[in-house]
């Protein structure tokens, strides 16, 4: 592959409906802003605000620093806007990119199992779990999951009903990467789906991806579980005779 391509500033990768969110605040703040003020003003998890300040931090878009503080302990940080003029240069983030995902599969054993593992960890990082006891519906639970994959840059159609669902992922953010890398990408893409449907407890499986299955479009199924009753879950498992 010519060098040109990975190193040329093509069109921007969209940020993502979360992440411009985010964004659009600390450009308006006129001041630096915490994680949990961030948090609080856009609605996100600590966490997941946090996933998109470092991400914006990555790409030059904000600044961040150490928040004074009267009592000792270790500082929170702020997060800043960055100006047009302020940015520090074009970043080259697909060429680091396909040199990690070529790393991945050339030389980690096992590199599909490596990054869906990946994926699930950060899924469970950047999503919010419901309190004890609240239980969501498969309907609920695919709702947030597609609303967490649009945050980070897919375009997500549902389709289905009843025990069997579609994910249909459009607009790939790392679809050149993919292309080339498909069961590193993918892999941790479906890991990360995982991730997020566990730390939700939701009754609902990503059992498999299909990359590319249309053209610019990957499709996740996804499979609903009955929950056991209070009742079953109390008398335990049957016994067999």
């Amino acid at each position: 592959m010519d060098l040109q391509v990975l190193l040329s500033p093509d069109a921007a990768p969209a940020l993502g409906e979360s992440r411009t969110r985010v964004l659009d605040l600390l450009r308006s703040a006129g001041g630096p802003l915490g994680v949990q003020e961030i948090a609080d003003r856009t609605g996100l998890h600590p966490n997941t605000a946090r996933f998109h300040l470092d991400a914006l931090v990555e790409a030059g878009l904000a600044t961040r620093a150490p928040q004074p503080r009267e009592t000792p302990g270790r500082p929170s940080m702020a997060y800043l806007a960055v100006s047009g003029e302020g940015s520090t240069g074009q970043r080259r983030y697909r060429l680091l990119a396909e040199m990690l995902t070529s790393m991945i599969a050339g030389v980690m054993p096992e590199h599909r199992e490596a990054a869906a593992e990946a994926g699930r960890q950060w899924g469970r990082y950047i999503t919010e779990q419901p309190p004890p006891y609240e239980q969501l519906g498969a309907g609920q639970s695919i709702e947030r999951l597609a609303s967490a994959m649009a945050g980070i840059g897919f375009s997500p159609e549902v389709v289905g009903e009843g025990a069997a669902y579609q994910l249909r992922l459009r607009q790939c953010p790392f679809r050149e990467v993919a292309e080339r890398h498909q069961d590193v990408v993918c892999s941790l893409h479906l890991g990360l789906m995982q991730g997020i449907l566990g730390q939700l407890r939701a009754p609902v499986a990503a059992d498999k991806l299909q990359p590319f299955a249309e053209p610019g479009v990957c499709i996740a199924a996804l499979a609903t579980q009955q929950r056991a009753t209070a009742a079953e879950r109390q008398a335990g498992p049957r016994r067999q005779r």
